[in-house]
């Protein structure tokens, strides 16, 4: 059970990242066990698939406060 969260322990239950789910649009997800649900809904039969979450993307990185001869060698 333990790398079933991968990355992070603490995400947030919700139908979007439940194996059960299958996303019909944006709001829909049809849960095979309990029928249409509404996003952000949840319930407690969620079992975790780290493969429907999609990760945030990293911060873009600011260098603008480098000068050129930080690069030179």
């Amino acid at each position: 059970r333990v790398l079933t969260m991968l990355f992070r322990k603490k995400i947030g239950r919700s139908c979007a990242y439940c194996q059960f789910g299958v996303a019909l649009d944006d709001a829909t997800i049809l849960c095979c066990k309990k029928g249409l649900r509404k996003l952000p809904d949840r319930c407690m039969k969620f079992r975790y698939d780290a493969t429907k979450r999609i990760p945030a993307r990293p911060k873009a990185l600011d260098f603008s406060k480098y000068d050129k001869e930080d690069f030179t060698l």
